[in-house]
C-alpha cells in the first residue's frame, strides 16, 4: 500500500537535497566569475601598462625587448589562469555531480549482485 508520509518525507529530502546542491553550484559559478573579472582587470592594467611603456621608447630593440616580455608575461599568466580556472570547474562538477554519486552507487550494486 501507498504510504503518503513517507513518500511526503521522501520528497523532501530531495527537495532539500536539490537546493542544498543547487546553492553550492551557484557559489561555484560566482567564485569562477569573480576570479575571471579579477584576471580580466589584471590583463587591462597589464597591457594599459605596457602601452604606456611602449609609447616611451626610444628605439626599435627596446620595444622588440619590451614586447617580448610583455608576450612572455602574458602568456604565462594566461596558461596559470586557465589552469586555475579548469581546476575551479573540475570542483564544481564534482559539486553538482555528488548528490547522485550514492543513488548512482546503490544501483550499480543492485545490477551487479542481479547479474551474479
Amino acid at each position: 500500500m501507498f504510504n503518503f508520509d513517507e513518500a511526503s518525507k521522501k520528497s523532501k529530502e530531495a527537495m532539500d537535497t536539490a537546493l542544498k546542491n543547487y546553492s553550492e553550484v551557484a557559489k561555484g559559478f560566482q567564485a569562477i566569475a569573480g576570479e575571471t573579472s579579477e584576471y580580466s582587470k589584471k590583463s587591462f592594467q597589464d597591457m594599459a601598462t605596457f602601452m604606456e611603456s611602449l609609447a616611451g621608447v626610444k628605439s626599435l630593440e627596446a620595444a622588440f625587448e619590451l614586447q617580448t616580455s610583455y608576450m612572455k608575461s602574458s602568456y604565462e599568466s594566461f596558461v596559470s589562469e586557465a589552469a586555475k580556472v579548469s581546476e575551479m570547474y573540475a570542483g564544481l562538477a564534482k559539486t553538482a555531480y555528488k548528490p547522485f554519486e550514492m543513488p548512482m552507487a546503490k544501483v550499480v550494486s543492485e545490477k551487479t549482485k542481479a547479474a551474479a
